[in-house]
Formats: structure tokens, sequence, C-alpha cells
């Protein structure tokens, strides 16, 4: 029985608490009738003094009984102090007993002063040394200083503390922690806490379930040695009790989740940061390899350009038709895969910047030199220069395959002239008629009478001669050096042989009255014989004329000439015999009076055998015209069919081309269903597209037949294989950055959670204000959208919406463009100040960070990433080589330092 005034000091007060914030009664805890099972009071003894003393020896003290080393309230007010942090009132420093209830109730005030509500615990009962009531209040105190904030999926406390070990444990095998009792017997959940946390302390696999105490022993021991938890159990005392102390091992245990919670923070703190980091890591890949690729394919048109701007012409017809099969080689094997390069290189760069944007990182700026557009001016210079190219090498074969005609024609006409002046000048040069009798200088001057109207019948074909000459050097044949002294030997010896002609005819003339006149008859067929003669070798030589055409009419114009000679044919037959005639008159005539000729005509070297050979020859050779015009006329029948057969198809795949490229620009707006229905369409129709290709390699096969047969216009289409091909590579490309648009779409749509039926409504109220239904709105169309979904837009808020839908300025707005400004105020992306704190939490609170803590907290390569890429601290409280973490988070994010 207490007296009166033990009964007034009693601790009345701490039935005076707020009921709103109780923390957790004690009815369901602590049984105030019963007395303490022994086995659990003693269990409870040393947990309870052992959990006690690992917080006193903070401050350099311990206690050896729990419920007298209380009495005096001392080192309860201590206790307090140490697990708070927090200063209490002043002790009383006498030793009476009321000096003692006083201490011990300035412990009890600051207890509810946090929330607690005592029940039957009075300061009187601690003073006394009761055990039962001792052990209850720092059961009470362990429960809201150790166990209450442990808080796990919004449960806490007992529940919390149980649900994190349920966790924890999940993974091991023979472990099921349902309470903190007899799951707790055989020890392995305790060796599971610790493997989990620190598997190089136990090794898990090694434990038995049937050895309990030394699963215990090791638990406690580990614990003890390496992280500072003090046994506050005995394995024998918890294997031999039937159901262990629940209050004992949840004290236990709490220490446990205190101990590994700072580690925990630290691991959430480091997968925050490796995340973000891998996050830079992948964009920085990405960044390397859009440079690289770039770098690549613009030293390919570095490199090719001067090929293409190369305008050295080869001398000869089959080395600028090799030229010209490099060229389409280039065309169909090195450019095709440029091509997909270029795009691929678009692609990658538009992804990137979806990705930067998405994870709230500054755009990406390519090197100089390397943007986009210098690859597209690169690419567009490559192109004028490609098609100057081969209209130079189209050109050129044109040149050398006329340079080749006239210089046949010129040694044809050389060879036929030289074979004619062959000893011309020897015979000018003699002076048989100083010796000769009156006969034979009649002879002598008809016979050079006839030799000058010879002479003046080649006067044209030298003429010839030299206007093919001149002809080749200014194409600038490649041989002109031995035309020009060809044909300089040709008009010198002309020049002689009619100085030569003139001397003898002046020689002849003055000699000449002494004789008397020829006979007529013989000069009259000598007259008669030399320009039919010289006629016949016209005939002759055009009829052995070679000829080049490039079209029918050309050919039809040909035959037409042709037909105009053979139609001349009876008249010359005339002249031929008129001609025969005359020396069949000598004939009479000798006949007649007697005469007996030599056979040889004094005047001339034809004989009528001669006229007779050559007009043979004529006749075979007109047959022969005739074969050639004919198979020449086949030929351009074959090239004419050629040309219609490019052109049927060139006249289809054309307006193919077109069509689809208008269809691209309406397909992404009208297809229906999710984006990857839309990417399943859209991907279908590029197949159909790709597999028209077969088409595209037959039209390059009859181009390639048309150039081989030198066919270079065609009047049936105005497609030119040149505009097939950009049009089916500006197909390729516009179809594929389409199905890019999609897949940024796709990224958009999950980095920022929007839903399909968000998504649907975003591209329905699109769509409506699309009215060019080109994928793009004006800013009117834009603003109208705005209002309809209920923005209140004024003229200040619209323009600055505009400079983030529009950065570039361009006057339209594209549903990419649309999606990211629909979406942005609820993305849920990482911010510079999430990573700067998640670096304070693995530096223990401090400004800067060592390089051992970022290689113990973080993985190997993204440790490594962060010490080579962060700067010195600069605060004069680090120590040697500590890093600058705040710059480091702000520049991960394109920010100033915070």
């Amino acid at each position: 029985m207490m007296t009166a005034v033990e009964s007034h000091m009693t601790y009345s007060n701490s039935y005076t608490i707020n009921q709103e914030e109780v923390y957790m009664t004690q009815e369901d805890d602590w049984d105030r009738d019963l007395l303490l099972d022994p086995a659990w009071e003693k269990q409870q003894r040393k947990t309870f003094t052992a959990w006690c003393n690992s917080h006193l020896r903070k401050a350099g003290t311990q206690i050896e009984n729990i419920e007298e080393d209380f009495r005096n309230g001392l080192k309860l007010m201590l206790l307090l102090e140490v697990i708070s942090g927090e200063r209490l009132p002043k002790p009383d420093k006498g030793k009476m007993r009321f000096h003692k209830i006083a201490n011990v109730n300035k412990a009890l005030d600051f207890i509810c002063s946090k929330g607690v509500k005592l029940v039957s615990i009075g300061a009187e009962e601690i003073v006394d040394g009761n055990a039962k009531m001792t052990l209850g209040m720092i059961w009470t105190i362990i429960l809201r200083f150790a166990i209450q904030d442990i808080s796990v999926e919004e449960t806490s406390a007992k529940e919390g503390l149980l649900l994190w070990c349920q966790r924890k444990t999940a993974p091991y095998r023979n472990v099921n922690v349902q309470n903190f009792h007899i799951s707790w017997k055989d020890g392995l959940a305790l060796c599971a806490l610790i493997h989990r946390h620190r598997p190089d302390l136990i090794d898990y696999s090694k434990l038995r379930k049937d050895d309990p105490i030394s699963n215990l022993n090791t638990a406690f021991e580990v614990a003890e040695k390496f992280l500072d938890i003090p046994k506050m159990l005995d394995a024998e005392d918890i294997v031999n009790t039937p159901k262990p102390d629940e209050k004992a091992i949840m004290t236990y245990v709490s220490c446990f989740y205190h101990a590994f919670a700072g580690a925990e923070q630290a691991e959430t703190a480091a997968n925050r940061i490796c995340k973000v980091l891998a996050v830079n890591q992948e964009n920085e890949k990405l960044m390397e390899e859009y440079e690289k690729l770039a770098s690549e394919l613009l030293e390919w048109i570095r490199r090719t350009i001067p090929w293409l701007e190369n305008r050295a012409a080869e001398q000869t017809m089959r080395a600028m038709q090799q030229k010209l099969e490099d060229f389409r080689d280039y065309r169909r094997i090195h450019k095709p895969p440029r091509v997909q390069e270029k795009c691929q290189l678009e692609i990658n760069f538009n992804t990137l910047q979806t990705k930067l944007r998405l994870s709230n990182r500054p755009a990406f700026m390519p090197s100089e030199g390397k943007m986009v557009s210098d690859i597209a001016n690169a690419w567009k210079g490559l192109e004028g220069v490609e098609k100057g190219y081969e209209e130079w090498l189209l050109t050129e074969i044109r040149r050398l395959e006329r340079l080749d005609h006239l210089a046949e024609k010129f040694k044809q006409k050389c060879s036929m002239h030289e074979s004619w002046t062959g000893g011309k000048e020897e015979l000018l040069s003699q002076k048989d008629y100083e010796s000769a009798s009156l006969m034979e200088i009649r002879a002598l001057m008809r016979k050079h009478e006839a030799f000058e109207s010879d002479l003046a019948a080649h006067q044209d074909r030298v003429e010839q001669i030299a206007a093919i000459a001149q002809e080749l050097n200014e194409l600038d044949y490649h041989d002109a050096a031995s035309v020009n002294a060809r044909c300089q030997g040709i008009c010198d010896q002309w020049d002689n042989l009619g100085t030569l002609t003139q001397k003898r005819r002046d020689s002849l003339e003055r000699v000449e009255k002494l004789w008397e006149t020829i006979d007529q008859l013989y000069l009259e067929f000598a007259k008669r014989a030399a320009p039919f003669n010289n006629w016949m070798d016209g005939a002759m030589e055009d009829l052995q004329d070679m000829f080049i055409v490039h079209s029918i009419e050309e050919i039809q114009s040909l035959i037409t000439a042709h037909d105009q000679f053979k139609a001349t044919l009876p008249e010359a037959d005339k002249e031929r015999m008129a001609t025969m005639g005359i020396h069949n008159e000598i004939l009479k005539i000798a006949q007649t009076y007697g005469i007996k000729l030599s056979g040889i005509n004094p005047y001339t070297n034809l004989s009528p055998q001669d006229i007779s050979t050559k007009w043979d020859a004529v006749k075979h050779l007109v047959p022969l015209r005739d074969q050639m015009l004919q198979e020449e006329v086949a030929r351009q029948q074959a090239n004419e069919r050629l040309r219609r057969q490019f052109a049927a198809q060139a006249n289809i795949i054309g307006p193919w081309i077109q069509t689809k490229m208008e269809e691209i620009s309406h397909v992404s707006v009208d297809i229906a269903g999710s984006l990857e229905e839309q990417m399943n369409s859209l991907k279908q129709y590029e197949q159909n597209i790709i597999n028209y290709k077969s088409n595209i390699d037959k039209l390059e096969g009859d181009h390639q037949l048309s150039q081989e047969s030198l066919i270079f216009d065609n009047k049936h289409t105005n497609y030119t294989m040149e505009h097939v091909r950009v049009g089916w590579e500006q197909l390729l490309t516009t179809i594929a950055r389409t199905i890019n648009e999609v897949e940024n779409q796709i990224l958009t749509r999950d980095a920022k959670g929007i839903s399909q039926e968000q998504l649907n409504e975003f591209r329905a109220s699109f769509n409506h204000f699309d009215r060019k239904r080109n994928g793009m709105m004006d800013p009117d169309d834009f603003r109208a959208c705005l209002i309809s979904m209920g923005y209140d837009l004024g003229e200040v808020e619209f323009a600055r919406i505009m400079t983030l839908v529009d950065a570039n300025n361009t006057g339209v707005v594209t549903f990419q463009a649309f999606i990211d400004f629909m979406t942005r105020e609820t993305a849920e992306t990482d911010t510079a100040e999430q990573v700067m704190a998640s670096f304070k939490i693995l530096a223990s609170d401090k400004n800067y960070i060592t390089v051992d803590e970022l290689r113990r907290e973080l993985p190997p390569d993204q440790a490594e990433y962060c010490i080579s890429r962060m700067t010195r601290y600069i605060g004069g409280d680090g120590p040697t080589g500590a890093l600058d973490y705040i710059s480091f988070s702000s520049a991960l994010y394109g920010e100033s330092d915070l």
C-alpha cells in the first residue's frame, strides 16, 4: 500500500494526451494483471539491457541491472537524451526518494510529449524497482524511438517491420517470416537478413535448418562484430522456449532494420544515379555514333566529289566508255548504301533529340559542319556535280564518236588522193618533149591537158581533206599532230603539182607551134574519159563512205540521197557509152584508113577496159550500199523499240512514285488504331514500296541497254532515269521518316505515361484542325485547336507556347510538337536537383564526394564515368582529391551550377 504522499506524487499527468497523436496503446502488448512468464522476463531483461547499453555507451556509461539502475531517474533521462538527440530538463541532484521520483517524472513527461500513452506506469513503481513496470516502460521507449518510424508500403511499426523482414528474406530457402516469435527460432531468418545486405559476412548455402543453435550464434556473433549490434539474446533460451518473447525479438530485429536503413537509402540514391548516368551514357553513345556516321558520310562525299569533278577526257572511245561504266557502278553499287546511311543518320538524329527531350536533357548540337543541314547541303552539292559529270560523259562520248568517224574518213580520202598523186611529180618533171617527134609532142600536149583536167577535178578532194583536218583540230582529236602532218604534206605536194604542171605546160606550149595537131579523137576520148573516171571515183567513194546516225529520220535522209544517186545512173551509162563510142570511132577510122594503132592512147592512161572495169565496180557497190542502209534502218528501228520500251515503263513508274509520295503525306494522318497498329501498317506500306524495287531495277536495265546502244534522247517520255532515281530515293527516305515519327510518338507515349485513349484524342483534335491534311497546322489552326480543348489564351501566352512548339520559327506545328506540348506539364523525369540529392546521400550530407565513396556505392563502369567527368571540389572543407558532384549534376541537364 502507498502512503498518501506517495499517492499524491504518482505520475498522474501521463493520462493527459491528445488522442489523435496516440501511437500505440499497451493493452495488446502488456498484461498488467499477470506476472511475466519467467522465460520471457529473462529474455526481455537481457534484450532490453543490451539495447539500452547500445545507446548509453555513446554517453560513456551503461547499466547492469535494469530495474535498479533506472531507479534514481538519472540514467533514464540520459538514455532518452541519447536516443532522441534532445535535451531534457535539468535533473534534481538530491538522493532523497522525492528527488528520484521527480527525475523519473521528467523522463516520463518527455516520453508523453512524443505522443506515447502510458498506462498504469508511474514514477513510484520505477523508483521502487518494479521489474514488470520497468520492463514495460523500456518497451514503450523502444516502440516509440526504435520501431514507430518504420514504414513499408503505408504500413507502420510492427506491421511495417514484419513486412520489411518478409521482403528481405523472401528469396531464401527454409525461411518463412510470419511473426516475431516462432519464425525466428531456427536462426535462418536472422542469417538471411545479414546475407541479403552483407553477403560477404555469411555463407548462407552452408547453414542447416536442423542446427538452430549454431545458426543463431553465427548471426549474433557476426552482428556484434561487423554491424555494431550487441548480443541481446541467448540462442539456448530462444531454442528451448516454445514461443520466444515477441518484444525481445522485435527489439533485436529493429536494430538490423536501423543498421541497414542507411545502406538501403544509399542503395536507392545509387540506383537513381545509375539510372541517370545510364541515360546519359546511352545518349553520349548515340551522339558518338551520329558523329562517326556523319564524319564517314561527309568524308565519302568529300572523296567522291573530286572524282566527279574530274573532267579530264580520255583519248579513245573505249576509255570513255569505261568511265561511263565506272559511273554506272557508282550509281548502282556505291551510292545506294550511302543514301540509306543518310536516311538512317536523319532518323538517328531525330530519335536522339526525342530521347534527350524526354529525359529533360538539352538538345544535341553536332560538331561544327556535321549538322543534318550540313549533310543535306553536301549531299545536294554531290548530286549537282554528279548530274554534270554524267552530262559531260555523254557529250564526250558523242565527240569521240564523231572524231573516230572523221578520222577514218580523213584516212580514206588521203589514201585515195595519195594513190592518185603517186608518181605525178616525176611525170611532170620529165623533159621527154625535147627529143620527141611531132606526133609525140602533140601527144604529150594533149596528155598534159588531160592531166590538168584531172588535176582540177581532184581539187575538191584536197579541199575536203583540209576541211576534215580542220574539224579534227577544232574537236581536239588526240592524234591531231599526225593528221596535221599528213594534211600539210598533201597540201605541199598539191602546190608543188600545180607549179610543175604550169611549168610543163609552158614548155609544151613553146614547142607546140612546131608540131601539128594530134589526133582529135584520142584527145576527145581522153577529155571525156577523165571526168567520167573522176565521177566514178567520186561515186565509189560516196558508196563506200562511212556514216553515223541517231534516228530513223537521219537514215531515211541517207536512203533518199542514195535513191537520188541511183536515178543518175542511166545518164551516166549514156556518158559511158558515148565515151566508148569515141574509142570505137578511132578503131573504125584506123580500120578504114589502114592505120596501125599501138593500142595506147597517147593522151591518157585510161583505157576503155579501165572505164568498163570501174563501171562494173560502181554497179557492184550500189546494192552493197542498199544493204548497209537497210541494216542501219533495222538498228534504228531496234533503238526506237528500246525508247518505247523504256518510255512505257517510265510513264508508269514516274506517276506511281508521285502518287506514293502524296499518299505518304496523308497516311500518318489517316491511319487509325494504336501507335503499334499504325507502325505495323506503315511498315507493311514500306514493304509494298520495297517490293516495287524490281520495276526500278528493270527500268535501270532498259536504261543501260539504251546507253550501250548510244541512245541519248527519248521523245516518248518526260521521265529520265535520273528523275526516277531521285524520286525513288525521296520515296524511301519519306516513308522511313514517317515510320520514325510514329516511333518517336511511341517513345513519347511510354516515357510520359500517355494512354492510347489520350493519344487518340490528341490525334483526333490535331486531324480536325489539320485543314491541309499534310501533318502540320498553321498558327491560327493551332490556336483554334487549343481553344477547343479548353485553353484560355491571351496574345502573350500564345506567343510563349509558339516558342515551345515551333522553336525554329518554321510557321507550322507538327504532330510531334503538339504531343510534346500536351504532355509537357505531366512529365515525370529526373531533375538536376533530384540527382544532386541522391549524390548528397552517398556523400553522407557533405558538399563533396570522394573517389572511394563513388567506387563503393556505384557499379564500376558508372563510378569511373563519374570520376572521369567530375571536377575537383574547390571548397576548403574537403580532402585532397574530393570531387564536385553539384556541378556535375547540373551539367547532366545542361544547367548552370545551382
